[in-house]
């Protein structure tokens, strides 16, 4: 029985994104994690090329998708999410903690969600430190709140994919300035990421490309995290992070697309339903975040 996933990583430049599909080599078994529908945010149209390179790769490798992984709700991407499961089957799966989210955002999108709280949109929430298979691999998420209140990490044998909590060593750690989110929280979260077996492979969400580099890169390790993360390493006290943090934040310019994008993601992906002439529409809170 294989303890390594192969991982196959999509890179989404528009948003900086990095999708994956994990797979067990022995049963083919595989679990998409943080698609990305392309958006053009002038048009307010979707397209399907990205998410289209996915389905193109586990078709060819002849893999059977059962799960399709969300780390976080995703402020800078649509999620894929619906278009995935509808070619390939699979259950749409993130945080429990969800609820917070939605709750958050539907109180400032002023949307009823009662009928959420009876049908919950996603096919599958995790409880936190849930186990779960992909084929044979063992799995198990982490739960690492900060960036989000319901933030995840998935440990899928020796790899670990991080959403947005982590970055590149030499870009740092997420922002958490959004609603709920906490620098406290996110200092406590990697504290658990770094009790992983230091050879554990770690892989990103994004990556921005800073001026020392002339290439994107999606993977590292834990060990290479503890020396040289530039925000959080080994000696960084939570007070020097939690003031760092929140002094870069402080600066931070809102995500471009994360008013369409939460609004979408909170949902598993459904687009809001058609009106009567058949249209559906996203909704933007006029001068609520200033």
């Amino acid at each position: 029985m294989s303890n390594s996933p192969v991982v196959k990583d999509f890179f989404h430049e528009d948003t900086n994104t990095f999708s994956y599909v994990v797979s067990d080599p022995s049963t083919k078994a595989c679990a998409i994690i943080d698609s990305v529908l392309d958006y053009d945010a002038a048009s307010a149209s979707t397209s399907t090329t990205h998410a289209d390179q996915i389905i193109a790769y586990v078709k060819a490798q002849g893999l059977t998708v059962e799960w399709i992984l969300e780390t976080h709700v995703h402020a800078d991407h649509l999620t894929a999410a619906q278009y995935l499961k509808a070619t390939l089957g699979g259950k749409i799966a993130m945080s429990q903690k969800i609820a917070m989210v939605q709750e958050t955002f539907a109180a400032i999108y002023h949307l009823d969600i009662k009928q959420w709280n009876v049908q919950q949109l996603f096919d599958y929430l995790f409880e936190d430190d849930e186990k779960f298979q992909i084929g044979s691999i063992e799995a198990y998420n982490i739960p690492t709140p900060g960036h989000t209140p319901a933030c995840l990490s998935y440990v899928i044998g020796d790899a670990v994919f991080v959403g947005d909590t982590l970055f590149m060593p030499d870009y740092g750690t997420a922002r958490c300035d959004f609603p709920r989110g906490s620098a406290a929280m996110l200092f406590d979260s990697v504290q658990r990421l770094f009790e992983l077996p230091q050879t554990t492979r770690v892989f990103l969400c994004h990556d921005y490309l800073p001026e020392t580099r002339n290439s994107y890169v999606c993977e590292t390790d834990i060990q290479t995290q503890k020396n040289r993360n530039i925000h959080i390493h080994h000696g960084t006290t939570k007070a020097e992070f939690v003031e760092m943090r929140n002094k870069r934040d402080a600066g931070l310019s809102m995500p471009k697309l994360i008013l369409p994008s939460i609004q979408i993601n909170m949902k598993a992906g459904q687009f809001p339903e058609p009106e009567e002439n058949g249209v559906s529409y996203l909704k933007l809170p006029l001068n609520y975040f200033k």
